[in-house]
């Protein structure tokens, strides 16, 4: 397939403290005193909407950030500390009007019930923009700050335990998505002269029954604008491509070369098959960390110099990338051919990085006719190619 047959590029940034370097921090244009401020986060998202971009997700998590997958580190180097990711989009959702704000959720020790009310609220405070980023925790250390459950050891990230960790997201997401179905779009009536304000015939209890889950329903919250906001999550093997393809609109996978992407994509695509979801539209974005300068030896040496600020080699899920804007221009078009749809871009440091995207790599893309030159639609899933789905509940 040529580059020009290809569809245009969906592209998000991955907004993550000062960037996703850890001593990015560290860097003049950081902004490091700034980062429990409303106004950082504003500027931050309001670059990426300049900028066209589809979304951006904020990361969240249930215990201290760490250089360790599954205990905390004892870190005072790096960032430490972070706003809730689902409140700081809802805060700068008025202050933006086109982009997509997709914060980071623990499905782990988080209700359902509680998860889709935030995000319908989200959806409604933004006019349709809102997604949420699923996410399981393994730690202990995350289990003891509620107390209702325990977390057994993980031996190995292919286990029960873990896989066990991913079926209950699923059943999360599925509990969630029943309830923003449980108002029909018009159960609200609002009628002063009858003193009618809802058609109780069109709530519904959702009555989920589940190994992880039993909710009855129906949510506090009328049908969110989208009907059903953008659900993603990341993935970086089988168990949890399970996930995406059972659960989600739009995957995250780290692939570092095209012929991994292409055998991601299948092996996705496959499960996708296998639930039954042939035929409903499914993203998949490839992940990169980037850093990108005009010279590539800038770039490698801000890394470097990063590198040592931090005491060692930085290393990432996803491919680092060290570059211009034209040749991650070139490295996202080699990918797309794989069969991504689009890309999720982590900046090394935001306040660097992030303005190299919108303004570096979004015109480098426009001038290959490979992005948009104008936001096309008022909703994320109407800038993903997304419908509005129809009510499960809704009589036909």
């Amino acid at each position: 397939m040529s580059s020009a047959s290809l569809s245009p590029l969906h592209l998000a940034v991955a907004l993550d403290g000062t960037g996703w370097h850890p001593a990015s921090w560290r860097e003049p244009v950081a902004r490091p005193r700034e980062l429990f401020t409303a106004r950082y986060w504003a500027d931050q998202v309001t670059e990426a909407e300049r900028g066209l971009l589809d979304l951006v997700t904020f990361e969240d998590g249930l215990g201290l950030q760490s250089s360790h997958f599954l205990d905390p580190d004892d870190r005072t180097d790096q960032v430490r500390g972070r706003l809730d990711a689902v409140l700081t989009a809802s805060r700068v959702a008025p202050l933006t009007r086109h982009i997509g704000l997709v914060p980071t959720a623990v499905t782990t020790h988080t209700e359902p019930f509680h998860l889709s009310k935030a995000i319908a609220t989200l959806d409604y405070v933004s006019t349709g923009r809102a997604g949420v980023r699923v996410q399981i925790t393994g730690r202990q250390s995350d289990a003891a700050h509620f107390g209702r459950r325990t977390i057994p050891p993980i031996d190995d990230l292919r286990g029960p335990v873990v896989a066990d960790l991913f079926d209950e997201a699923a059943d999360h997401v599925e509990v969630v998505r029943r309830l923003w179905d449980s108002w029909e779009d018009d159960a609200e009536i609002r009628d002063a002269a009858t003193g009618r304000f809802i058609d109780r015939d069109k709530l519904h209890y959702i009555d989920f029954e589940g190994r992880h889950f039993s909710v009855k329903g129906p949510s506090i919250t009328p049908r969110p604008p989208q009907g059903q906001p953008l659900v993603a999550a990341l993935a970086h093997d089988t168990v949890p491509y399970r996930l995406v393809a059972r659960a989600a609109d739009l995957g995250f996978v780290t692939p570092h070369d095209t012929g991994q992407a292409r055998a991601i994509v299948a092996e996705i695509r496959a499960e996708q098959d296998a639930v039954g979801r042939t035929a409903e539209p499914l993203h998949i974005f490839g992940d990169l960390v980037v850093f990108l300068d005009e010279d590539p030896a800038e770039a490698a040496a801000r890394r470097e110099r990063l590198d040592a600020l931090a005491g060692e080699e930085f290393t990432s899920d996803a491919r680092i990338f060290t570059g211009t804007p034209a040749q991650l221009a070139d490295l996202l078009q080699e990918f797309q051919e794989a069969g991504l749809t689009g890309f999720r871009l982590r900046p090394a440091v935001a306040g660097h990085d992030l303005p190299a995207i919108t303004r570096g790599l979004v015109p480098e893309l426009q001038r290959r006719d490979a992005f948009r030159r104008a936001y096309e639609a008022d909703t994320l899933r109407g800038l993903l190619g997304l419908t509005r789905p129809a009510n499960r509940y809704a009589a036909a």
